[in-house]
Order: C-alpha cells, then structure tokens, then sequence
C-alpha cells in the first residue's frame, strides 16, 4: 500500500522517486515498502490540511501490522475528526472562506508502524533533487507535488505519540494529541511541538495520590503495563508521593508486553507478599487490567485488592466484563466530559450511502451489526447474515459515544482557532489564504496553537500552560455493584487542582460503608511508641511505655517525675497520690490497742501509788526513781499514738522527742537502781562503810544526768536538722506504677530512728549486765531479780524487733510494718517492765493490804553481813557438784 498521490500526466515516475524519498529519510525497506502497497488513508480535500492519526484497528499478531478494527477508539473518535472538520467548515465566523482538509491514517495501535505512516505528513517538506531523474523518452518527469499538512491531530496511545513527535518537530508541524498523557510528552525542550487537550498523567498521578490519601491508605502497591502510558504514569505516581510524603510502595510490578503464561498469576502471588497494601495502583491497558483481575478471581482474592485505576481504566465495561465481583469498589479516574450529542447525531444517522469518505466503514459496519457486505464473486460462509444496508446505529446495534470524543472535537477546533487569529494577524481583510500564510509556517503556527482559549464543545474552557498541556480535570468514579439498583460506575468526586471527594456515596465489597484498610502498620494504642522499620518510614512496631515511662512525643517514651506516674493510657504523668498510717489500718488498730491498755495500767499503777504513797511496799520501791520509771513506761506508751498522727512538723518534733526518751527514762531508772544494788553488795564484801550515792536524790541525780544525754542529742538534732515533714515516693514504688505511693512521713530514715533509739539501748544493755552480776542478791531483798527478769525479756524482744525491722526494708507495706513493729516493741517492753516491777506490788496493795506492812528495817551492817555470807556460799558451790552444793547451801542455811 502506497501513499495516494493521484495521477498528473503522461510520465510518472512514482518507483524511482519514493526509492529516494525513502533513501532520504534513511530507512530501511520496512513492511510497507516491501509490500509495494498504498497505506489506507482518508483524504479529505480542503485549503488547509491537517493530519489525523487514530487507532482504527488494533496491534496484530507477530508479522502482520495491523488486527481487528476497534470500534469506540478507532471509528468513534475518526469520525469525531470528520464531524469537527464539517462544523468548522460550515461556521461563518471560523476561518470564513478557508476550507480545512485532512489526510487521516492508522496507527494499527502499534508505534513503529504509526512512524511509517506518518511519513506521509512529511514528505512534501524533504527537498528533493530531480536533476537526474528522465523519463524513457527523456523527457522531464511531471512529478505531482505533495499535499503539505501544516498540523496533526493524534496520536492516541503516548508511546506513538512520542515516536511521530520526534519526527514532526524535524520539520515543525504542529501536534495536538486528544489522548496521549504521559508526563515524559511534557518535557518542551525534547516535545517542543506538541500539544494535547488532555491532562498529562503527572496532573492524573497527582489526583491519585490525593484520593489514596483521602481514603487513609499509605501503604500501596503499582501495576505498570510495559510501555511509556504505564511505565511514566506510576513514575509520576511514585515521585509525586515522596514528595508529599505519608505514602509508601509495598511493591512496583511492570507488566511485560509479551506476557508468558502464568505470568498474570505470578503478579498476584507478589502483591500477596505485602497482603496488608490493599491498595493497587493500576496504570495499565484493558487487556492487562482484564487479565489481572482474571488472576485475583482464580486465586480466590475477589475483595481482596483494592484497585485505583487510570484513565485507561475509567468507566469502561470492557475491562471489567464478567469479573464485575472483583472489581468491586473500584475507584477509577477520568480526564473530565461530556457527552456531544451533536457527535450522536450526525453517528447514528451514518450509513454506508452517506460515509463513503471513510474507507473504514463497512468494515466496521459488519463488525456492529454481526453481518457481511456480499461482493462480487464473494460467497457468504455458512451462518453468516448478509448485510442489508438498511441497519442504523444505536437502533439494531448498541451505542455509547467513545469517552475521548470531546477531546477529539477540542484538538481540531484547537488547530481551527489558532489559524484563524493566525489569518487575522497575518491576513487582514483577505477573504482567503494570503501569500503570508502559504505556506503556514510550523514555528508561527505553534505560538498560535498554544495561546488559544477558547470555550470547548463541553462548555469547558480549552487552552495550554507553557509545556502544552491542557489543565487537569478529571471526573472520579467507583464501580458499585451491591446495594444499588443500577450496578455500575457511579460518578463520587471531581479533580480540579484539589480534590472534592463524597465519601458518603462510596461503597465498598459487599456494600459496606467503611473504607477498607491499606496500611502497613496500624495506629498505635496510646501509650505506646512507634519503633519504624528501617527504609519504609510506614511501617512500625508498637512498643508500650512501660514501668513508670510516658508517651513523649510519636516515637519515644519518657519517665515521668520522680513525683508523679503515668496515666492509664500513659499519655501524660499525673501526681502519685499520698498516703499515711490511717488510725482505721489494721497496722494500727493493734498497737494502739495495746497502748491503750498499756496507758490505762500505767495510769492504774501510778494512781495507786499516789494512793498508797506512804505504805511500806511504796516506799521499799524507791517512790522516787518508781515514779520516774513509771513516766518512761507512760511515755513509752504514749509513742505509738505519735507514730501513727499524720505528720507535720509539731507531730515530727514530739517523735523525736519521745521516741527515745520514753525508753532512755525507763533503763535510766533502773539503771541506776541495778548499780545501786550492784555497788551495795560490792562495797558490803569489802567494808561495813556505805558506798556514796544511794539516797534517793543521789538516785534522782544519776539518773537525770543519764536522761539529760538523751535530750542533748536530741536538741542538738533539731538544731542542725529542724524537724519536718517529706513524701517518700521511692518507698513505695513498685513496677505496677498503679500502686506507686508517695507515703507522708517525718525527715526519720531508718538510720536516724535507730540512732534515737542507741542510747536507749546502751542503757538497756548496761542494766542487764548489771542485773546479771546482781543475779546472787537474796530474793528478799528489794528488786534485783524482777529488774533482772525485766531485762532479760526486754533484750529477747528487742533481738526479735532488728531482724523483723530491717527484713521488711523492700517490702511494699515497709512504712506500715516498720512502725507496727517498733510500736509493738516498744510497748511490749514497757509492758514487760510494768508487770514484772509494779503489777505485783500493785496486786499486793488492792488484794493483800495485810502483807503491805512495816518490816524490821536493815542496816548496812545487816546488808554487808549478807553480802559477806552470799560471797562464802557463791565460793563454796564452784567447789562442789551440782548434786553436792544443794546440800551444803541446805545446810549452811
């Protein structure tokens, strides 16, 4: 098939000068050379020619060009051209008086073989030596000049559209593309020449990345068909993300364009591996979007994936046919439209009589009404129905007007507009084409074409930014197919440099309203900090703050002041509450129990003592130092309430105070009664002479001077530390920050407490030694072996309160347990000194006043006779058996 040149005379020399028209331009003998046939082409006769280029049929099998005819890509928007062309042509106020023609050929949806053809456009502007060419009778040749096309209308597909702008812009022709949007057609340094009506796919990239964002998706997938459309579209996808950040790739999946078998199914296995992004980005052609969903539905996965396709995709039914389950919920785009319904007009009312310029016609006229044009010498298959003719379109076959008709319309009326101001700049006043514009330089023209602005045949406005490219409008659908009475794709939002989405017209798989998942990770609960995956800053684990730690910020944990501990939620800390010894705990209830009896027998004691301060039992126990001993155990007493009174600074000094005091009293007095007896006998071994101080003020001196070394420490102490209160919060701090306490106490450690307490016991341990080197005193005379008894016990008690006091120290009840226990101690020791001293005395007194009587009073000699005889026998039972000394002492008595 061959370029159709007419004829023009007698010699023409058509082989020789193609032969050097192709030798030119450099190419090798391709498919339509060798086969020595004219292109199929529609000429159209005009003033001005304009190019077609569109998809009439589609890519064929390996070694044939071209395949079956495509109806809505192909014919519908061909026509759209001629229809354009017969508006123009017939407005007065368009290009008045200038006819506009066209040469319009087929792509075969195929780039290599869309470069061939458009050679055509080109021809007439290669300069062509012709100096040696003759005719056989040696004559010149009349060679028909070739029609000169001043712009193009296509291509369709972008990868076709790139290959014929590389050779357009060698010779400056104009292109303006109704189809073509990929973003590498922006660049005008390599595309100076080319235009479109539609959005490119960077623009379409951008509404994509604003829908996956508006849904809440920021971990997806991408599906690229092989080629410049799909390859670039996910680029733009892809870089266009980054920069908005928020947004990751699972996985960037290129379809091949010779796909193998099993190929598709191998696609779907590798979006399976990242099955949490949900989201498919999908810019791929219909088979291939056919193809896939095919695989999601064998692989049982209808629901599974949620696709957003390109324009590609947009409201067709093709892709879609029969996997309508699978592509459920679909959000697909498309450049803005509208339906020409003059274009449905003047389609539905072609016939084979009325359209003959389209030598492509009745092979699409057989295709939509499933018939055959019968020709001479032609038979008719068998089952095959024979064209009537009489067929119409839209009455006997269906029809919907292919979605890129308008933009077919728009880029002829484009070109229309820029040649018309070019007429009135250049021609004004001519009724026709002036000198100026033959012929119509490319350059000029292109600077017209990209200044126009002008209302389009869908009422929307048509014009081009610095690169070409149209504005980007687009129109968002879903494919609904629950819940509706009509499944389909339903228009749910627009794009026009922003997005305005209804999220309450969407629905999902199933008809659900809630918009599925596609993320990598899922928001943490509060209190936990996200810990990011490295390289893919969507995903994250959720680690929780924990022991006394707070959610700082996004990714990181704090602790929360040593006074506070974290919330439930651990978003924020809050104060630790306070607590202190209630008088209604169990820990109190017992030692104030027992102080209370203690307080009531002291008090008991003391009044009968008063009562009986003159009667010989009284006075043979020392009233004195008794009175002064019964203050310590009253004082002894007395401390447990202080230990469990919340703290302040008045309670905190009294502690202090009589902590220790209580008890440095009590041994201070029986301290100096044990040493009193101690140096009695001491001295009656020696002498008849009294030892010094044992009146009882000596005795009340000594004992003060004892007590008054306790208060100076204890004066020193509140001089250097004055007494007041703190809140213990590590005490009761265990991991569960829910129990952490913060416990009200006075400035005492447990050190401090025990250094109140040293002297007290450095009194006690001196009087039990001394009730030990007193153990041989008769048992008549006075106290020795009750004091001995007292301290005896009170050392087992106090033996027993060091372990359990210090053992507790890491307990959670230490402050509780600690303080009953020293409470308990103490009263126990003064409860142990009441009732071995005073307790009989005071039962002698109430039950037996007839023992509570003078005896015959005792010298010293008596005593130092005593003594000497206690000495002798103590001397006498080292030398004896156990067996023998009870004899000898039965005797001596």
């Amino acid at each position: 098939m061959m370029p159709h040149l007419g004829t023009a005379g007698p010699c023409l020399c058509f082989g020789s000068f193609f032969l050097v028209h192709f030798l030119l331009l450099g190419l090798a003998a391709g498919s339509r050379a060798s086969s020595g046939t004219q292109p199929h082409s529609i000429k159209i006769e005009g003033d001005i020619t304009l190019g077609g280029l569109f998809p009439v049929h589609s890519r064929g099998p390996a070694g044939v060009p071209c395949g079956d005819i495509k109806k809505e890509k192909g014919i519908h928007r061909m026509e759209a051209m001629l229809y354009a062309l017969d508006q123009i042509n017939s407005d007065p106020d368009l290009l008045p008086n200038i006819t506009l023609g066209a040469r319009i050929l087929d792509t075969c949806s195929r780039d290599t073989y869309a470069l061939e053809q458009s050679l055509t456009f080109v021809q007439a502007l290669i300069q062509k030596d012709n100096s040696d060419v003759r005719c056989s009778n040696g004559e010149p040749p009349i060679i028909p000049k070739p029609e000169r096309v001043i712009g193009v209308i296509g291509a369709s597909a972008s990868s076709v559209s790139i290959m014929v702008a590389n050779v357009l812009r060698l010779f400056a022709i104009p292109q303006i593309s109704y189809a073509s949007t990929a973003p590498e057609l922006s660049d005008n340094t390599r595309y100076d020449f080319f235009s479109r009506v539609v959005p490119p796919d960077s623009f379409q990239a951008q509404a994509m990345v604003d829908i996956v964002k508006a849904m809440g998706w920021n971990y997806v997938s991408t599906l690229a068909s092989e080629g410049n459309y799909g390859e670039s579209g996910v680029d733009a996808f892809l870089q266009i993300s980054r920069e908005a950040g928020g947004l990751c790739i699972a996985q960037s999946i290129k379809i091949p364009r010779e796909p193998r078998p099993g190929e598709f199914d191998k696609i779907i296995k590798r979006l399976m591996e990242t099955s949490n992004a949900r989201g498919v980005i999908i810019f791929a052609n219909e088979d291939d979007i056919k193809r896939v969903l095919e695989a999601a539905k064998r692989a049982n996965l209808t629901g599974h994936f949620l696709f957003v396709g390109s324009d590609s995709w947009g409201a067709k039914i093709a892709p879609i046919l029969n996997q309508e389950d699978v592509a459920e919920g679909a959000v697909t785009i498309l450049p803005k439209r509208a339906s020409i319904e003059g274009f449905d007009q003047y389609f539905t009312s072609r016939s084979l009589e009325n359209n003959r310029r389209n030598i492509w016609f009745a092979e699409f006229w057989e295709d939509d009404f499933k018939c055959k044009l019968t020709r001479p010498g032609i038979k008719l298959d068998g089952g095959q129905r024979k064209c009537t003719g009489e067929e119409r379109i839209g009455r006997d076959s269906p029809y919907e007007q292919e979605g890129k008709v308008q933009f077919v319309i728009d880029a002829v009326y484009a070109m229309a507009h820029a040649l018309h101001s070019m007429h009135i700049d250049l021609c004004p006043g001519s009724m026709g084409i002036c000198d100026r514009m033959d012929p119509v330089e490319g350059r000029m023209l292109l600077k017209y074409i990209r200044a126009v602005n002008f209302n389009g045949s869908a009422g929307t406005g048509v014009m081009f930014n610095e690169d070409g490219d149209a504005p980007g409008r687009y129109d968002i659908f879903q494919y609904q197919l629950s819940n509706t009475t009509n499944p389909g794709y339903k228009l749910i939002g627009q794009w026009t440099n922003h997005l305005r989405l209804s999220a309450e017209d969407m629905q999902w798989s199933g008809g659900d309203k809630q918009v599925p998942d596609s993320v990598c990770s899922f928001p943490c609960e509060p209190g936990e900090r996200k810990r990011m995956v490295k390289g893919v800053p969507c995903c994250w684990h959720c680690e929780l703050c924990d022991g006394y730690q707070f959610l700082l910020d996004e990714f990181n944990c704090d602790m929360c002041p040593f006074d506070m501990r974290p919330t439930p939620n651990r978003t924020g800390c809050r104060p630790t509450p306070i607590i202190k010894l209630e008088w209604s705990s169990p820990w109190a209830i017992i030692p104030v129990f027992l102080a209370v009896l203690g307080i009531l027998a002291t008090t008991g004691v003391i009044v009968t003592f008063i009562r009986f301060n003159d009667t010989p039992i009284v006075r043979a126990s020392g009233r004195e130092l008794s009175y002064v001993l019964l203050t310590g155990i009253f004082l002894i007493y007395l401390i447990t309430f202080l230990m469990i009174a919340e703290p302040g600074a008045v309670v905190c000094a009294f502690r202090r105070l009589l902590l220790g005091l209580g008890m440095c009293i009590s041994y201070a007095a029986m301290l100096t009664k044990t040493n009193r007896i101690y140096r009695i006998f001491e001295q009656g071994k020696k002498s008849v002479t009294p030892p010094k101080f044992i009146s009882p003020t000596s005795q009340l001196i000594i004992t003060f001077i004892l007590i008054s070394v306790q208060l100076l420490g204890i004066f020193i102490w509140f001089g250097v530390v004055p007494p007041h209160t703190i809140i213990d919060f590590e005490e009761l701090r265990p991991p569960n920050p829910e129990l952490a306490r913060g416990i009200l106490k006075c400035d005492m450690s447990d050190l401090s407490l025990i250094g109140c307490l040293s002297y007290s016991m450095v009194l006690m341990v001196t009087c039990t030694i001394y009730a030990i080197k007193s153990r041989g005193v008769p048992e008549t005379f006075n106290e020795a072996k009750p004091i001995g008894f007292t301290m005896y016990t009170t050392c087992i008690i106090w033996l027993a309160f060091v372990p359990i006091f210090f053992g507790t120290a890491q307990s959670t009840e230490k402050m509780f347990i600690q303080t009953t226990t020293l409470t308990v101690s103490m009263s126990l020791s003064a409860t142990v000194s009441l009732g071995m001293l005073y307790i009989p005395k005071v039962y002698v007194i109430i039950f037996h006043p007839e023992q509570n009587v003078q005896k015959r009073k005792r010298s010293f000699k008596a005593v130092a006779q005593a003594a000497a005889v206690s000495s002798r026998l103590s001397q006498k039972s080292s030398d004896k058996q156990n067996g023998e000394t009870k004899a000898e002492a039965d005797r001596s008595q």
